[in-house]
Protein backbone atom coordinates (compact mmCIF):
# COMPACT_ATOMS: atom_id res chain seq x y z
CA UNK A 1 0.00 0.00 0.00
CA UNK A 2 1.39 3.36 -1.00
CA UNK A 3 1.47 5.76 1.94
CA UNK A 4 0.46 8.56 -0.44
CA UNK A 5 -2.84 6.75 -1.08
CA UNK A 6 -3.98 6.83 2.54
CA UNK A 7 -6.42 9.35 3.98
CA UNK A 8 -5.76 10.10 7.64
CA UNK A 9 -7.83 12.38 9.84
CA UNK A 10 -7.56 13.01 13.54
CA UNK A 11 -9.99 15.19 15.44
CA UNK A 12 -10.91 15.89 19.03
CA UNK A 13 -14.58 15.51 19.89
CA UNK A 14 -15.92 17.03 23.13
CA UNK A 15 -17.97 13.96 24.06
CA UNK A 16 -17.24 10.55 25.60
CA UNK A 17 -16.37 7.62 23.31
CA UNK A 18 -19.77 5.99 23.96
CA UNK A 19 -21.57 9.05 22.55
CA UNK A 20 -19.26 9.27 19.54
CA UNK A 21 -19.61 5.53 18.87
CA UNK A 22 -23.41 5.91 18.89
CA UNK A 23 -23.16 8.80 16.40
CA UNK A 24 -21.14 6.49 14.12
CA UNK A 25 -23.29 3.35 14.41
CA UNK A 26 -26.93 4.33 15.10
CA UNK A 27 -28.67 5.06 11.76
CA UNK A 28 -30.85 7.80 13.24
CA UNK A 29 -27.89 9.48 14.91
CA UNK A 30 -25.72 9.28 11.78
CA UNK A 31 -28.32 11.31 9.92
CA UNK A 32 -27.82 14.21 12.33
CA UNK A 33 -24.40 14.86 10.75
CA UNK A 34 -24.21 12.89 7.48
CA UNK A 35 -26.63 11.61 4.91
CA UNK A 36 -30.30 11.39 4.14
CA UNK A 37 -30.88 7.69 4.84
CA UNK A 38 -28.86 4.93 6.47
CA UNK A 39 -28.94 1.21 7.08
CA UNK A 40 -26.28 0.18 9.58
CA UNK A 41 -25.71 -3.23 11.18
CA UNK A 42 -22.64 -2.67 13.40
CA UNK A 43 -21.45 -6.27 13.67
CA UNK A 44 -18.88 -8.20 11.61
CA UNK A 45 -20.46 -8.90 8.22
CA UNK A 46 -23.21 -6.35 8.85
CA UNK A 47 -24.17 -3.81 6.21
CA UNK A 48 -22.91 -0.24 6.02
CA UNK A 49 -25.19 1.73 3.68
CA UNK A 50 -25.52 5.50 3.81
CA UNK A 51 -26.99 7.85 1.23
CA UNK A 52 -24.33 10.43 2.01
CA UNK A 53 -25.47 13.41 -0.05
CA UNK A 54 -29.01 12.44 -0.96
CA UNK A 55 -27.64 11.54 -4.40
CA UNK A 56 -24.90 8.99 -3.66
CA UNK A 57 -24.88 5.77 -1.62
CA UNK A 58 -21.77 4.60 0.22
CA UNK A 59 -21.88 0.82 0.64
CA UNK A 60 -19.76 -1.73 2.43
CA UNK A 61 -19.76 -4.15 5.31
CA UNK A 62 -18.39 -4.13 8.81
CA UNK A 63 -15.16 -6.05 9.31
CA UNK A 64 -14.52 -5.19 12.96
CA UNK A 65 -16.67 -3.69 15.69
CA UNK A 66 -15.27 -3.11 19.18
CA UNK A 67 -17.98 -1.13 21.00
CA UNK A 68 -16.95 2.39 21.96
CA UNK A 69 -13.34 1.83 20.73
CA UNK A 70 -13.05 0.77 17.08
CA UNK A 71 -14.88 0.33 13.79
CA UNK A 72 -13.58 -1.03 10.51
CA UNK A 73 -15.73 -1.37 7.41
CA UNK A 74 -15.32 -1.79 3.69
CA UNK A 75 -16.42 1.24 1.70
CA UNK A 76 -17.24 2.27 -1.84
CA UNK A 77 -19.89 3.96 -3.95
CA UNK A 78 -22.90 2.36 -5.63
CA UNK A 79 -22.53 2.64 -9.41
CA UNK A 80 -18.84 3.60 -9.29
CA UNK A 81 -16.24 1.74 -11.33
CA UNK A 82 -13.44 3.77 -9.74
CA UNK A 83 -14.33 3.11 -6.06
CA UNK A 84 -16.95 0.34 -6.19
CA UNK A 85 -18.79 -0.82 -3.07
CA UNK A 86 -16.49 -2.55 -0.61
CA UNK A 87 -13.28 -1.70 -2.49
CA UNK A 88 -11.64 0.43 0.21
CA UNK A 89 -11.37 0.22 3.99
CA UNK A 90 -12.33 2.79 6.64
CA UNK A 91 -10.91 2.29 10.15
CA UNK A 92 -11.98 4.50 13.04
CA UNK A 93 -10.39 4.38 16.46
CA UNK A 94 -11.85 6.25 19.44
CA UNK A 95 -9.40 7.10 22.22
CA UNK A 96 -10.82 8.35 25.51
CA UNK A 97 -9.32 11.61 26.76
CA UNK A 98 -10.05 13.64 29.90
CA UNK A 99 -11.99 16.23 27.88
CA UNK A 100 -13.64 13.95 25.31
CA UNK A 101 -12.56 11.60 22.55
CA UNK A 102 -9.76 11.56 20.02
CA UNK A 103 -11.11 10.15 16.75
CA UNK A 104 -8.51 8.66 14.40
CA UNK A 105 -9.73 7.80 10.92
CA UNK A 106 -7.71 5.91 8.31
CA UNK A 107 -9.12 5.28 4.83
CA UNK A 108 -7.06 2.91 2.67
CA UNK A 109 -7.50 1.15 -0.65
CA UNK A 110 -8.37 4.21 -2.71
CA UNK A 111 -7.02 3.91 -6.27
CA UNK A 112 -5.48 7.35 -6.93
CA UNK A 113 -4.26 10.61 -5.46
CA UNK A 114 -7.33 12.29 -6.95
CA UNK A 115 -9.64 9.90 -5.09
CA UNK A 116 -7.67 10.36 -1.86
CA UNK A 117 -7.95 14.14 -2.18
CA UNK A 118 -11.71 13.94 -2.78
CA UNK A 119 -12.29 11.55 0.10
CA UNK A 120 -10.04 13.61 2.40
CA UNK A 121 -12.21 16.65 1.64
CA UNK A 122 -15.37 14.63 2.31
CA UNK A 123 -14.09 13.20 5.59
CA UNK A 124 -12.92 16.64 6.79
CA UNK A 125 -16.36 18.08 5.99
CA UNK A 126 -18.33 15.31 7.70
CA UNK A 127 -16.05 15.00 10.73
CA UNK A 128 -16.49 18.74 11.34
CA UNK A 129 -20.25 18.16 11.29
CA UNK A 130 -19.83 15.18 13.66
CA UNK A 131 -17.93 17.40 16.12
CA UNK A 132 -20.75 19.96 16.02
CA UNK A 133 -23.44 17.35 16.71
CA UNK A 134 -21.40 15.68 19.48
CA UNK A 135 -20.96 19.09 21.11
CA UNK A 136 -24.73 19.68 21.02
CA UNK A 137 -24.62 22.18 18.15
CA UNK A 138 -26.74 22.11 14.99
CA UNK A 139 -24.37 21.65 12.02
CA UNK A 140 -26.89 23.37 9.74
CA UNK A 141 -27.77 22.35 6.20
CA UNK A 142 -25.22 20.06 4.54
CA UNK A 143 -23.36 22.02 1.85
CA UNK A 144 -22.51 18.68 0.17
CA UNK A 145 -26.21 17.83 -0.30
CA UNK A 146 -26.93 16.71 -3.85
CA UNK A 147 -23.26 16.13 -4.77
CA UNK A 148 -22.50 13.04 -6.82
Amino acid sequence: MQESLVVRRETHIPAPPSSVFALLTDPEKILRWMGTEAEIEPQPGGIYLVNVTGARFARGSFREVVPVHRLAYSFGWDGSEVVPPGSSLVEIDLVEQPDGTLLRLTHTGLPSTEQCDGHAEGWAHYLDRLVDVAAGRDPGPDSFAGKT
